[in-house]
């Protein structure tokens, strides 16, 4: 296990009272917060807080600035992520953390569904932090994969794209998984994509497999450490997951997470699509 980013429950809850260690829930929305939490966490809600609320991207540098600054998280201190369905919109946050170069961040494996199953204590406390005033950098564009990207990938050897999405999506049955609003205008994958759905990197308890176990999964379908890797889903919360395994527990060089994912890419006009 890389103990440099992936830290136990266990180790959060030696670490509870560390003022340097700042605790962050990230959900979809903050329903699952609100219901209670780990002591001390803020939460951040994906949809609202970690999004540009006008265009189609990522939070600005300015907007992650002031969403930790008003978290009371400073430059220097360790961030602890973790979060409802799996730690999705958690590694989603590492990756935008790690874009916008904070130096220490960590996922506490097994998310919120772990500490809940362990019986672990929670708290309807809402924290109000002292202020900070958190300076990001700029956003590191070798961790992100655009449009132009994946079109200039499409039948390269060098480069693997990997569909993190369930078989039924990847296949073209169905276009997002049961309930879940955000869709294409076509459905399928990106032409020469594996299919190795995110939830094959990990554990019943939705802890990581072993990097062994990861290198085995991956390597079959040829996204192996030589190659640059694309990973996108629909929405690119869970290709950050997937992003997270090969990037930070298999030491693979260059794998980007195309945030755009299939619902950018499948409403694209004049793109090829596999089914």
């Amino acid at each position: 296990m890389a103990s440099d980013v992936l830290v136990s429950t266990q180790w959060v809850a030696d670490h509870l009272n560390d003022p340097k260690v700042k605790l962050v829930e990230v959900d979809v929305d903050t329903a699952a917060y609100d219901e209670g939490h780990i002591a001390g966490a803020v939460g951040f809600n994906w949809t609202s807080q970690l999004q540009d609320q006008v265009r189609r991207d990522i939070i600005s540098k300015e907007g992650l600035e002031e969403l930790l600054s008003n978290a009371g998280i400073s430059n220097d201190d360790t961030i602890v992520l973790y979060g409802d369905n799996n730690n999705w919109f958690a590694a989603y946050a590492f990756w935008l953390l790690e874009m916008y170069g904070h130096k220490d961040v960590k996922l506490m494996d097994g998310g919120r569904k772990k500490w809940l199953d362990e019986g672990r204590p929670t708290t309807k406390d809402v924290p109000s932090p002292q202020k900070t005033s958190y300076k990001a950098k700029e956003p590191n564009k070798d961790l992100r994969a655009r449009r132009d990207d994946v079109l200039k990938a499409l039948g390269q050897p060098k480069v693997a794209l990997v569909d993190v999405r369930s078989p039924a999506e990847y296949n073209g049955e169905i276009m997002a998984p049961p309930g879940l609003p955000e869709t294409a205008q076509r459905m399928g994958h990106i032409p020469g994509a594996q299919n190795v759905p995110w939830a094959q990197a990990v554990r019943e308890d939705g802890t990581f497999k072993s990097p062994e176990e990861l290198e085995q999964l991956y390597g079959a379908k040829g996204i192996t450490k030589d190659k640059d890797v694309i990973a996108y889903c629909r929405i690119g919360e869970r290709s950050s997951h997937t992003w997270f395994a090969l990037k930070h527990l298999l030491g693979y060089k260059n794998v980007k997470n195309y945030d755009g994912s299939w619902t950018e890419y499948g409403s694209l006009i004049d793109v090829p699509i596999e089914k």
